[in-house]
């Protein structure tokens, strides 16, 4: 399981950074666990373009996600790796790392021996979703009040719309 952190995991406080303002979105910790249960490896993949931007550091950006992480297991839920991008393509150009580019996937893959194409895709933003496209997975957009509209529609044309994580569990492990 890949799934995006901002908006999807974590409420989205636009470049995070500040551990004390983590929290966990509804329904995420049942969520992870529920595919930790059933066997899957659980990946978060997040764009963090602050770094380049000099918004965030680096410093903050390890120790949001290690409240994220302590929050997750507080909840009984531990994730099998975090991979991050950050790179912002007006600051340090284009990267292949940078959602919906596919590196920090194929790296999960590699360390993990993880599938792609048996792979679930989960996000608020096309972006999240796209790779899915790209390696054969099953891609779901969960609406964020970020989402675009344009997201979800071609999230609803080339993959797959789910009003909650829950509704995902449902559609993927029932």
């Amino acid at each position: 399981l890949f799934a995006d952190r901002d908006g999807t995991l974590i409420h989205d406080a636009h470049y995070l950074r500040d551990p004390a303002l983590v929290e966990l979105l509804p329904g995420a910790a049942p969520f992870l666990r529920a595919f930790a249960e059933a066997g899957w490896l659980l990946v978060v993949v997040t764009n963090q373009s602050g770094i380049a931007q000099k918004i965030v550091t680096e410093e903050d950006y390890q120790a949001v996600r290690a409240r994220f992480e302590a929050l997750l297991a507080d909840q009984g839920v531990t994730l099998d790796l975090t991979k991050y991008c950050p790179h912002h393509p007006d600051v340090t150009g284009p990267c292949r790392c940078r959602k919906p580019g596919t590196l920090m996937y194929e790296e999960a893959a590699a360390a993990l021996g993880i599938d792609l194409a048996s792979s679930v895709y989960v996000g608020d933003r096309w972006r999240d979703v796209a790779p899915a496209i790209a390696m054969g997975g099953r891609g779901f957009l969960v609406r964020s009040p970020d989402t675009p509209d344009a997201d979800r529609e071609r999230a609803a044309r080339e993959a797959e719309v789910a009003a909650s994580l829950d509704e995902i569990v449902e559609r993927v492990l029932r």
